[in-house]
């Protein structure tokens, strides 16, 4: 197969109106891998389909690992966290089958919830980031906050009359990833804020948490019991619940690094 000429066009001038085609029609990668995937087809003597399906499948995989680059991104994690990298044999509590299959999404997919309770150092938020990850890389809208900071933005925007417009805000991505759940006791009117939200989401769209309290320990955060016991049902009905345990291995791995 030769590629020198098409329509009376030297090689030089065909390479050129592709690159100029491909910025006019915004295909960068294609652009970019031209050169070397056309030559790789003249010596492998790859049909001319062949070659295409080559250069659209390498824009189409760039395309879609920008995607989810940019989700990622829009959902605000603090860290980059992945479950190849958690240490499974470390947190006998952890059942690795349980959490690969959280991994495929189909619970987000459902809008059912996720809870992740354990002391810290346990491995709850770790999991709650590659958890969020993975679904970001399967094409959900995910969004990362801190329980503080997620009521402070609610309490902000009720003060300044917008409180429809950021709850309808929460309520439209795929998977809210709450983190930080008990560490702080909140008021009433905190509480009735955030209760908004995960009513807003209840059985449309997921809600996972991570908390180092029990569940019965949870009327420290929310002193109300009758409104503890409501945000309990939102966030268990249908779900999965994770515990993480009690012993720390992030200070097990400091310790026996130390040593």
């Amino acid at each position: 197969m030769t590629l020198k000429r098409h329509r009376g066009l030297t090689e030089q001038a065909a390479t050129a109106a592709v690159d100029q085609a491909c910025r006019m029609l915004r295909l960068p990668t294609i652009r970019a891998q031209f050169p070397e995937l056309a030559e790789a087809a003249a010596r492998d003597q790859m049909s001319y389909r062949g070659f295409l399906a080559e250069l659209l499948m390498a824009e189409c995989d760039d395309r879609a690992r920008r995607r989810s680059e940019r989700r990622i991104k829009a959902a605000q994690f603090p860290r980059e966290k992945s479950l190849r990298a958690f240490d499974f044999e470390a947190n006998g509590n952890v059942d690795a089958a349980v959490i690969h299959t959280l991994a495929t999404c189909e619970w987000v997919k459902k809008g059912l919830p996720l809870c992740l309770i354990g002391d810290s150092g346990t491995g709850k938020s770790h999991l709650l980031i590659a958890l969020g990850t993975e679904a970001a890389m399967a094409g959900f809208r995910v969004r990362y906050t801190l329980a503080t900071k997620l009521v402070n933005e609610l309490v902000e925007a009720a003060d300044e009359k917008v409180l429809t417009k950021t709850i309808a805000r929460y309520g439209r991505v795929d998977l809210l990833c709450i983190d930080e759940l008990g560490y702080m006791e909140l008021d009433r009117r905190g509480a009735e804020l955030l209760f908004q939200v995960l009513t807003e989401r209840e059985e449309k769209n997921s809600v996972a948490i991570a908390s180092n309290e029990s569940f019965g320990g949870w009327t420290k955060t929310f002193t109300d019991p009758r409104l503890c016991a409501a945000i309990v049902d939102r966030l268990t009905f249908g779900g999965n619940i994770i515990e993480t345990g009690t012993d720390s291995y992030r200070l097990a791995s400091a310790r026996a690094a130390r040593a």
